[in-house]
């Protein structure tokens, strides 16, 4: 049942003027009145019909790309890819086409951010809805998430996630392109494994993200097939070398700094740190220098991403590569309903690893 303009002036005891007034912004209203009518809007989640629309399944040039951090080169170059194949060129006589208009919509890693966006996007009628990166793996909120995007969805709304896990429950999507996470992770360790590594730490992201927790099991199963990470096994205490030897933290250069310090502490016999992307592997190799070590001679660093400046790094960073660039056009391609969606609306994208100077065997004696 649609949501009326009237029912939410009788939520918030206010005349339907009023709430017409609050949500054009174009008269004073007392703030405790706003507050109890955007209070009212929320509660009954309204959606403010546009001045063209008419129609409940109608939409806008509008659509919202959700990323963490613009300026994680991560989400960036997949934000700038999918906006190249929705804002894309027109016919060059600067009227518009076909194209939309990409609005970057910056959580800063907060599910209650990530929420609101979606409202405010659903309010604009919303052609489409990209979202980047790991999910929040907490079930209030993945509930949440499936109210919110199945409503964007019955309004005609396409729903595309990139780099990123369909939700447990919920069927609004258009199509979920997902990251090997957990495949490159184990690669990654594989390799290092190989080049007779024993002793390997590992800075790990935020533990309630998907990505973080995929690729932390990638790496865990390489050890454990190769009897690194059995309770007691290998001279480890409780829990394994793997548990003991990894420190979660935000996917930023301080927390790969500050834990592989705390990594070295704990084991100064490590001869490997595994981070949990490129960003963090920079904090690593600071730390692992600060301490008067080399790398790769003294001790081998590794990352995650394949981000632009990994190759530029001394020495060459290590690492596992996500096509980001392609996902994120492809994401953007399926907002326009350019291409088709993959066969059951997910595709699982492959990871490589891209070895380098970082890393080699570890030193004898």
């Amino acid at each position: 049942m649609t949501v009326t303009l009237a029912d939410v002036a009788a939520r918030a005891r206010v005349s339907p003027a009023t709430v017409s007034r609050v949500l054009n912004g174009n008269y004073p209203v007392a703030a405790s009145t706003r507050e109890r009518v955007l209070r009212a809007v929320d509660d009954l989640d309204y959606v403010l019909n546009g001045p063209a629309s008419s129609l409940a399944a109608a939409t806008s040039d509008l659509v919202g790309i959700l990323v963490n951090d613009i300026a994680d080169p991560f989400f960036g170059i997949m934000a700038g890819a999918a906006q190249t194949q929705i804002g894309g060129p027109g016919d060059g006589s600067g009227r518009a086409g076909g194209e939309k208009l990409a609005v970057i919509c910056n959580t800063g890693g907060s599910p209650e951010r990530e929420l609101t966006y979606l409202t405010l996007l659903q309010r604009q009628r919303a052609a489409a809805v990209v979202l980047t990166g790991g999910a929040i793996e907490d079930p209030d909120h993945q509930a949440a998430m499936a109210a919110k995007l199945a409503k964007l969805a019955d309004a005609g709304t396409r729903i595309v996630f990139c780099g990123r896990p369909p939700l447990p429950e919920g069927d609004a999507l258009v199509a979920a392109l997902a990251f090997d996470n957990r495949g490159g992770g184990r690669r990654l360790t594989e390799h290092l494994i190989s080049l007779g590594h024993r002793r390997i730490g590992y800075v790990a992201g935020p533990p309630e993200r998907t990505t973080t927790r995929h690729r932390l099991e990638g790496h865990r199963e390489a050890l454990r097939d190769a009897g690194l990470d059995a309770e007691g096994g290998d001279g480890a205490g409780a829990g394994g070398d793997g548990e003991r030897l990894t420190v979660h933290g935000p996917y930023d250069r301080r927390s790969g700094y500050e834990a592989t310090l705390d990594i070295l502490r704990r084991e100064p016999g490590i001869t490997a740190v595994v981070a949990a992307n490129d960003t963090v592997a920079l904090g690593a190799c600071a730390a692992v220098r600060d301490q008067g070590l080399r790398i790769p001679q003294d001790i081998s660093v590794a990352g995650f991403d394949d981000l632009p400046f990994s190759v530029d790094a001394v020495p060459a960073l290590t690492t596992v590569r996500l096509p980001l660039f392609e996902a994120g056009a492809r994401a953007g391609r399926l907002a326009m309903g350019k291409e088709n969606p993959p066969p059951g609306g997910i595709a699982t994208i492959a990871a490589e690893l891209m070895i380098r100077g970082s890393t080699a065997p570890p030193r004898v004696g």
